[in-house]
């Protein structure tokens, strides 16, 4: 199915939009979308189709945040952990990521007409070289695509992600690219897979689960937190729209917080800029190795 749809709102419901955005709405919003194999089990049907129909669940999310005026999306697909599950429904997981990627590729249409742009957070050599591939097409095909960001987690943890960047800032000191006074948390917040990202306003978990399950660590220090009992699949716009409320009752305590510790101040230093700049270059350039078909 899609992943860009028309929305099936109805009017009563694009009433409550319209009050919603008469208060503060976030900026980026994440989702851990838990609860689709439980889903299963109480519907008496496949994993694999919880998880199918958590993907649906996610296209019309998308749909609903683009009403509402969200700009940023980060959502939580697969954990490195999740590999650790039986193969059966690994190899499951990979093959709908597959057919969902093919999905997206076959409507790049609709994505420069959505300015949907795709970037896909993780490890990513952790999995198969097809799945890279469609990645990193869908990645590089959109990534001048400026209205609405999409961020998937896959293939990570924030444990692994924090390491990776550890290890960026060490090869830099040991290159004499940068120097040891220059690290500080800022560095590292440059150095992430988000670092072309806002720090999320909002964090939605489903499925009753009162933990973020190693998801944005270190992002999430001064984020609303919003968990519901509701699952993944059975997530509704009423379900969305009471965790906007929520957050917008936040909001005011929030405010000052947000002003003075959550908003990642420029870079000024010249040495840390090319750094920086060498190190994304890097990493695109590691990007367009993955799509081979990519001139």
């Amino acid at each position: 199915m899609s992943w860009i749809r028309e929305s099936t709102l109805n009017w009563f419901q694009l009433m409550a939009i319209k009050i919603l955005r008469t208060g503060h709405i976030p900026k980026h919003v994440a989702f851990i979308m838990d609860g689709n194999r439980r889903y299963a089990s109480k519907n008496g049907i496949e994993k694999l189709e919880g998880h199918t129909k958590g993907f649906d669940k996610f296209a019309e999310t998308l749909q609903w945040c683009k009403d509402l005026g969200i700009q940023e999306l980060t959502f939580y697909a697969f954990s490195i952990e999740n590999f650790k599950r039986k193969q059966e429904e690994v190899n499951g997981l990979l093959n709908l990521a597959q057919q969902k990627f093919n999905s997206l590729l076959g409507e790049k249409h609709r994505a420069k007409e959505y300015g949907l742009r795709v970037r896909i957070i993780g490890n990513l050599s952790m999995l198969p070289q097809n799945i890279q591939e469609l990645i990193a097409e869908s990645m590089i095909y959109t990534k001048d695509h400026n209205r609405v960001f999409l961020n998937i987690a896959f293939a990570y943890t924030s444990r692994d992600e924090i390491t990776h960047a550890i290890k960026d800032v060490i090869e830099g000191v040991e290159s004499g690219d940068i120097l040891l006074e220059d690290i500080d948390e800022n560095l590292i917040s440059n150095c992430l897979y988000t670092n072309d990202s806002p720090n999320p306003d909002l964090l939605i978990r489903t499925s009753g689960e009162v933990r973020f399950s190693d998801f944005l660590m270190w992002q999430i220090s001064n984020t609303c937190v919003y968990f519901t009992n509701i699952l993944w699949p059975e997530f509704n716009v009423w379900d969305f729209l009471n965790a906007i409320f929520y957050y917008q009752r936040c909001y005011s305590d929030m405010q000052k917080v947000i002003k003075m510790q959550d908003v990642k101040p420029p870079i000024q230093n010249s040495r840390l800029l090319t750094y920086l700049d060498k190190l994304h270059r890097k990493r695109q350039i590691e990007l367009e190795k993955m799509y081979p078909s990519n001139t």
